[in-house]
């Protein structure tokens, strides 16, 4: 029997608002400009934050929406860093400018991460859906840069941008990035929209191995998201050890967990199951609690091939990927071309 994912929180997506100033045909929350009712108060951000600390110390990734849109943004991370957790924010870079960027150099922030989905403004503003938001990203990390704050660029690839992977490498290169992470699209949210932009299962696995001849040259820090079979691939080109990745594929509801605006509890932002809320349960009771997260724990209850596949421990499949195909969160990972070695009922 596969032993249980141990589940030591390592890190929470916490979307502070959903409110944002752009429209991405990717998003997973949907966002707008809003105003969205019932948004967390200062005060319950807060005690999550106690709730937090209380038993674990995760990085915690303040994300939207557009974070920069919740005005007392500076206050919550002043907050979480004086408890003695590490913050890192990801806003979209068009609202970036040099009094906010001096306030998170101030508020101790070390690494925002901003998108960038095209190498130049037609194909990221394709994606964005509001013309300008290439240029406005590109300023606000060259703004960012000049005063010393650490960035990270985020890809979503998808069929419409895939052609230009590498050249958006290069330009995180260009730019000082410090790291860049590749996301493979997951379609919830907006992203529903977008089921034929998907890569194919071959598709995917030959941008893996891309990815994986890429991170080999260590021109920056690559990391895949949203892309579990990517630890199958290293373990394959690299030769490394179980124990040598950085994580498991699939880290939702295992050593992360997404928190929403109104303080919805999920495995991550994209597997919409509601495993409780803050508000009405302990964070630390909903994240050792929640049959969802146990289940997702278990690698015996696993369905289809991932069920049978040698590597589910270390990749364990996109749980939101199945969940929105399948309807079942269990279920084997639809975007996977992988045919396991062990021969058994799935």
């Amino acid at each position: 029997m596969a032993e249980k994912q141990k589940v030591d929180l390592k890190l929470i997506a916490w979307e502070l608002t959903r409110s944002c100033n752009l429209a991405c045909s990717h998003c997973r929350a949907s966002s707008g400009h809003g105003p969205y009712l019932n948004e967390l108060t200062t005060e319950e951000c807060f005690r999550f934050i106690d709730e937090v600390i209380s038993f674990a110390k995760p990085v915690m990734i303040l994300t939207g929406g557009e974070p920069l849109m919740r005005k007392d943004l500076f206050e919550i991370i002043a907050y979480g860093k004086k408890k003695g957790l590490i913050m890192v924010m990801a806003p979209n870079g068009t609202l970036l400018d040099e009094d906010n960027i001096k306030k998170i150099i101030e508020s101790g922030i070390k690494r925002i991460s901003v998108s960038l989905d095209g190498p130049d403004a037609a194909t990221h503003d394709d994606l964005r859906q509001v013309p300008g938001a290439f240029n406005g990203a590109i300023r606000g990390i060259t703004k960012a840069k000049e005063q010393g704050l650490e960035f990270q660029v985020n890809t979503t690839v998808t069929k419409r941008n895939i052609g230009t992977l590498p050249a958006i490498m290069d330009l995180a290169k260009e730019l000082g990035a410090k790291a860049h992470h590749i996301f493979l699209l997951v379609p919830t949210g907006r992203g529903k929209e977008m089921e034929k932009d998907e890569l194919t299962p071959e598709e995917y696995e030959e941008t893996l191995k891309y990815l994986s001849r890429k991170k080999k040259e260590a021109i920056m820090d690559i990391k895949v998201t949203c892309a579990p079979h990517f630890n199958r691939i290293l373990l394959n080109d690299h030769a490394q050890s179980a124990a040598s990745l950085k994580g498991r594929g699939c880290m939702g509801g295992t050593g992360f967990c997404f928190v929403s605006h109104v303080g919805e509890v999920q495995p991550c932002g994209y597997l919409e199951l509601k495993c409780g809320n803050i508000r009405e349960k302990a964070f630390k009771d909903i994240w050792l609690g929640s049959e969802v997260f146990n289940n997702i724990r278990d690698f015996d209850k696993y369905h289809g091939k991932c069920g049978i596949c040698e590597f589910k421990e270390v990749c364990g499949g996109c749980r939101a990927r199945a969940y929105a195909k399948y309807g079942d969160y269990l279920g084997e990972e639809p975007y996977c071309g992988y045919e396991p070695r062990i021969k058994g009922k799935a």
